[in-house]
């Protein structure tokens, strides 16, 4: 009956956000005969990450797992499109990469009949009855990693604790963020043995190290942007803020004469709208996917660089001298501003991090961040930490320590899966030791 209700919802977002036809018969459970041939005799541990933030989170799990439990095939499901051009860009090519499968009990049996998984991995807290109730009759390993609930999702399912309270109780591990968190996960119903605080995962996720694919300091050069001019990069931006961070920097402009605007969608699908509001904002803008090697624009020729590809962002928060961080203005939640922190740059956000309590609250009350409530403060603060290099400067170190004494989460979750399957008996992932007996 869910399914039925959602699906129109469902199949909407699909279409809007483009390239749905790809591997739409996965979404009922259909995989082809060749990854079936792929999991056949191998031990499968199934892991689920529904978009971006959960992909990168899942690729520093596998990188952790891999080398404690060597007799393994990992596959990893998606639920987005997005999601899925992000795993195949950062996960390993030997892992399998498939969409999840709709919640309606014969896809979900389909989809089990060829998987076959002896451990279920879910990456925060996605909840699908159908497929859970399937992992908890099979009495397959259950594990919730980088576990949060928002309050408006608490109460939800706490209003359905009927339908609910069952599924979360068959858990056999939850990797918890705060323990501050317990209490409430254990009125949804989870159990208390079931629970290990481990911190939050994504200060773990995609590590500065990794190999840059893209030049972005040699790509400003291409479009005439100075090596010391002022850059504003404006992240994981949602409907509405495109058009304020415009009216902002043309505000800035006026000040700050060499003020360059690196804007960066949430949903890169929203490239064509985005543009249209920046030309009617009066911003003179090229679409990053329109830059080649030939390229070449002179100095203050170009007001912004319109990003509409996917898996950059970090490459250019690298660049920003002050980073405005989205969703957080004009939409509630927020996006996490780690990334920013692990580049040690001055980021700026607004009210609405209810996504990321605890990591808002580590970043503010260490002085890593400045929150503001409205479109006037943010404008203000961006000007202030443009005037004040002193003041980015420190900003942007408490930022990058904060990052660092919260990190080592993914270690701890993988020792919480690795004893659980042991407890539980899964000895088949594990090889005998040297010193055996045996």
């Amino acid at each position: 009956m869910i399914c039925l209700l959602i699906a129109p919802f469902y199949f909407l977002k699909l279409w809007k956000r483009g390239n749905w036809r790809e591997g739409f018969g996965q979404r009922f459970g259909k995989y082809d005969s060749r990854l079936k041939q792929r999991l056949t005799n191998r031990h499968v541990i199934w892991m689920h990450a529904v978009s971006v933030g959960e992909v990168n989170v899942c690729t520093q799990l596998i990188k952790e797992l891999e080398p404690r439990i060597p007799n393994l095939k990992i596959v990893v499901s998606t639920t987005t499109t997005t999601g899925m051009q992000v795993l195949r860009k950062k996960v390993p090519q030997h892992i399998e990469k498939i969409y999840y499968p709709i919640d309606r009990s014969r896809y979900v049996k389909r989809a089990m009949a060829v998987i076959h998984p002896e451990a279920f991995l879910l990456i925060e807290s996605e909840i699908w009855p159908n497929f859970l109730w399937q992992i908890i009759n099979r009495r397959i390993p259950l594990f919730l990693v980088n576990a949060r609930f928002s309050e408006k999702s608490f109460r939800g399912y706490r209003r359905y604790a009927f339908l609910f309270r069952k599924i979360f109780e068959g858990f056999s591990g939850v990797g918890v963020q705060r323990k501050e968190d317990i209490p409430q996960l254990k009125q949804l119903g989870f159990r208390e043995d079931s629970l290990c605080v481990v911190g939050n995962l994504k200060f773990d996720a995609s590590p500065i190290s990794e190999q840059r694919k893209l030049d972005v300091p040699g790509m400003l050069k291409q479009l005439g942007v100075a090596s010391n001019a002022h850059v504003i990069v404006a992240g994981s931006t949602h409907a509405g803020e495109e058009a304020l961070m415009a009216e902002i920097y043309n505000h800035l402009k006026k000040e700050f004469p060499d003020l360059f605007l690196i804007m960066v969608p949430r949903h890169f699908e929203r490239g064509k709208e985005v543009g249209g509001q920046l030309q009617q904002k009066g911003l003179r803008f090229i679409y990053r996917n329109q830059v080649t090697a030939k390229t070449r624009y002179a100095q203050d020729e170009l007001d912004c660089l319109l990003v509409n590809t996917t898996g950059e962002l970090k490459l250019f928060y690298e660049v920003a001298t002050v980073i405005f961080v989205g969703k957080s203005m004009m939409a509630k939640g927020g996006q996490r501003p780690i990334e920013p922190g692990e580049f040690a740059k001055a980021m700026v956000f607004g009210p609405h991090m209810e996504n990321f309590p605890g990591i808002t609250e580590a970043f503010v009350k260490n002085e890593a961040a400045v929150q503001v409530n409205d479109e006037k403060e943010l404008e203000e603060a961006l000007a202030d930490l443009l005037r004040n290099p002193e003041k980015r400067m420190r900003i942007g170190k408490n930022s990058a320590r904060v990052v660092s004494q919260n990190q080592g989460a993914v270690a701890r979750t993988i020792d919480m899966i690795v004893r659980h399957l042991k407890v539980s008996g899964k000895d088949m992932y594990f090889p005998p030791s040297a010193d055996s007996d045996n």
